[in-house]
């Protein structure tokens, strides 16, 4: 939907991703939307150079968040919350459902 704005369909599915869960990884953002891990890592790193998100190391995985620092932050949530808006209310769902603990053994799904 931004892709014309931001200029990547991979740069939107990353700002929405981390918006939605606060924090992320570049793997999990890659098969979440089931897209290529390297287009991703780009992405991150240039949002990153831009001073819209920075990451920090827990242990080995390297978690990516918005930062609180960047100067236009309120302005870009508040466009980021409109563009959820327009997404399909099952990806919506999808996309803010966070599920860190796993699954019982047998458990249905």
């Amino acid at each position: 939907m931004l892709e014309a704005l931001f200029g990547s369909i991979n740069r939107e599915r990353v700002l929405l991703f981390l918006h939605s869960r606060d924090q992320g990884y570049a793997r999990e953002i890659a098969r979440f939307f089931k897209t290529n891990l390297n287009q991703i890592q780009k992405q991150l790193e240039r949002l990153e150079q831009g001073g819209i998100v920075y990451n920090k190391l827990v242990g080995k995985t390297r978690l990516y968040s918005l930062n609180p620092r960047y100067p236009f932050l309120k302005e870009l949530q508040a466009l980021l919350d409109k563009v959820l808006k327009f997404y399909p209310d099952e990806e919506v769902d999808k996309l803010t459902m966070i599920r860190k603990r796993p699954r019982r053994k047998g458990k249905p799904l």
